[in-house]
């Protein structure tokens, strides 16, 4: 199974996809998705420009790659902080957040 199809947001995504303040309901849902890693490295790694994206703004996620221009992977960096298990997970059980 894809992560997308475990998502919270799966049922209404265009919820992920407004701006101003409306960016903060759509993050928190995402702290309770137990796909939220999978997500974001899906995000970070495919440059995802617009919407919220595990728990992260599309302001948020440029500003992370800035710092960070030589990551190659992101899903590859979570799996390693993870140790090496599946990054489907739920984000508090696994230390997130």
């Amino acid at each position: 199974m894809d992560w997308a199809d475990q998502a919270l947001c799966r049922t209404q995504p265009d919820r992920m996809f407004v701006e101003g303040t409306a960016q903060n309901e759509a993050k928190a849902l995402c702290l309770d998705c137990p796909v939220q890693l999978d997500c974001l490295a899906h995000a970070l790694d495919h440059r995802e420009e617009y919407g919220v994206w595990g728990a992260m703004t599309e302001r948020e996620r440029r500003a992370l790659l800035r710092r960070r221009p030589t990551v190659t992977s992101w899903a590859e960096i979570f799996r390693t902080a993870h140790g090496d298990a599946p990054l489907i997970s739920h984000p508090r059980s696994a230390g997130g957040r």
